[in-house]
């Protein structure tokens, strides 16, 4: 009689999780080469026709410059909030620091359609209007908790010796920080920027309160045109966020190796 054991059930299981979680990926990817105006299976032929007109499509390529931009300006400012606040959570003790601290890391734990309307909100209360400087404070409140915890765990795993070693030979803090903690910290720092740059780049729950029409970014552009038709352009425009977003990791993890091989102190 045959048997299927515990084990068979679980790996056939995760199996089915991993084919329901990944066909419909795959099957974007597929879809965005096929010739024909509706997709279907199996694709009469194979044509790269959507990414040309992707490519054509001004709206579209407004709203990938938009993400680029806010993306890039999103992870350069997280970054530079949230080095020295990691240092001083980690290496000074101050009143109120665990609660600003829990402060900090607080948007983790809210839903982003709550902080979307909190933020709109707050904006309508100071009469300001939207803009994309109010869509660059709502991605570094969202994406600032991720990077703050990247930082704070790689500064906990440096020694305090090496900095108190630079010091007792003359350095100042500022130089202490420049050529001991900072090289340091490289790879749990460039690992935060590229997080905060995907998350950036692929939010639109919240974004969907905070964007206008001259400051729409990719993911908006996306959900604006399924809510009118389904387009082939769609499936390529997928396509491209796919890539984007997992290449983007697999570079982080690249330089954090390189950069932690380097910057490795014996």
């Amino acid at each position: 009689m045959f048997r299927i054991s515990g084990w068979s059930l679980i790996r056939l299981y995760t199996l089915l999780v991993y084919i329901f979680m990944f066909a419909p990926i795959v099957a974007v990817v597929i879809l965005s080469f096929n010739p024909q105006q509706f997709g279907s299976f199996p694709m009469q032929g194979f044509s790269f026709q959507w990414y040309l007109k992707l490519v054509q499509n001004e709206a579209i390529l407004s709203a990938f410059k938009n993400s680029l931009l806010l993306g890039s300006l999103t992870a350069v400012t997280v970054t530079a909030v949230a080095i020295p606040a990691a240092m001083a959570f980690v290496r000074y003790d101050f009143p109120g620091k665990n609660t600003l601290n829990t402060l900090l890391l607080t948007p983790i734990m809210i839903p982003e359609v709550v902080l979307g309307v909190a933020l709109l909100l707050f904006i309508r209360w100071l009469q300001q209007p939207k803009s994309f400087l109010l869509l660059l404070m709502g991605h570094v409140v969202i994406t600032l908790p991720y990077v703050l915890l990247v930082v704070q765990a790689r500064l906990v795993g440096i020694k305090r010796v090496y900095e108190e070693a630079a010091m007792s030979l003359g350095a100042n803090p500022l130089q202490t920080f420049k050529e001991i903690t900072l090289p340091l910290l490289t790879p749990a720092v460039l690992a935060g920027m590229l997080f905060s740059f995907t998350i950036s780049f692929d939010d639109v729950t919240a974004t969907l309160f905070w964007a206008t029409a001259q400051n729409q970014t990719v993911p908006v552009k996306i959900f604006g045109m399924l809510r009118n038709s389904i387009s082939p352009e769609i499936n390529a425009l997928g396509t491209v966020m796919i890539v984007l977003t997992i290449s983007t990791p697999l570079i982080a993890g690249y330089l954090i190796r390189k950069f932690a091989r380097g910057g490795t102190i014996n």
